[in-house]
C-alpha cells in the first residue's frame, strides 16, 4: 500500500468523467492495490471518503469511511465502503424536484479543495447502486450525513466539486469558517439546524 499525492481544484482529471470498470478487472492486481492505496490515503488526509481522479485515476471507484464523531453525535458511523461503477438515485418527491422536506443541507470541504468550506443542498435519501471490492452487487438507500458523503464521492466520478454546487454566498475559507459560520447553521434537514451550540 502507498499513499498518492491527491489532484488539487484546477488539475484536468478532476473534470472529466471517470471511466466504468469492466468488472472482469475488479480482482486485479491494480484494482485492488489501487483500493488499497486509496483507503490508505484517505486515513492519511483524514477525509470522509476519496475518488479515483482524486488520485489521478480516471475510473469509477470512490472509498468511503467515517468514524464516530462527537462533534455530531447524531450522525452514525460509515463503515468501510468501496463502491465500483456507483450509480446513486435521489430519492425525492414524485415531481423529481428537490423539494425542502427532501434536502439536507450542510457545509462540505474536500481534500482537492483544502482549507475551504462551502454549504451545499443535497437529496436528504439517496439509492446507490454499486459493486463492490469482491464485484459482489450493492444495491441499499443511505440518508441525511450518509447520503452527503456519497453523493460528494460519487460527483466526483463525474468530473463535479462540491464548489460547482454550493452556494457562492457561503463559501469561506476553513478559518473564517471555524471563526464565523455558527455550528447550528453547519447543518440543516428539511429547514431545521441539527446542530446546536
Amino acid at each position: 500500500m502507498a499513499i498518492r499525492k491527491i489532484a488539487q481544484m484546477g488539475e484536468p482529471v478532476l473534470r472529466r468523467k471517470a471511466e466504468l470498470i469492466d468488472p472482469g478487472r475488479i480482482g486485479s492486481t491494480a484494482i485492488q492495490t489501487l483500493i488499497d492505496d486509496m483507503i490508505e490515503t484517505m486515513h492519511d488526509a483524514d477525509g470522509a471518503g476519496l475518488a479515483a481522479p482524486q488520485v489521478y485515476e480516471s475510473l469509477q471507484l470512490c472509498v468511503i469511511e467515517v468514524g464516530k464523531n462527537p462533534r455530531y453525535p447524531q450522525f452514525e458511523p460509515i463503515p468501510l465502503t468501496v463502491l465500483i461503477n456507483p450509480v446513486v438515485t435521489p430519492l425525492v418527491g414524485t415531481e423529481g424536484v428537490l423539494a425542502p422536506e427532501d434536502s439536507f443541507q450542510m457545509y462540505e470541504g474536500c481534500l482537492s479543495v483544502p482549507g475551504m468550506r462551502g454549504q451545499v443542498a443535497r437529496a436528504r435519501k439517496v439509492r446507490v447502486q454499486a459493486l463492490d471490492r469482491a464485484g459482489g452487487a450493492l444495491d441499499f438507500v443511505w440518508e441525511s450525513f450518509r447520503a452527503v458523503v456519497v453523493q460528494h464521492e460519487t460527483d466526483h466520478l463525474l468530473g463535479t466539486l462540491y464548489v460547482d454546487r454550493a452556494d457562492p454566498k457561503t463559501l469561506t475559507f476553513l478559518r473564517e469558517y471555524e471563526r464565523f459560520v455558527p455550528s447550528d447553521s453547519r447543518i440543516r434537514d428539511r429547514g431545521k439546524a441539527l446542530v446546536s451550540s
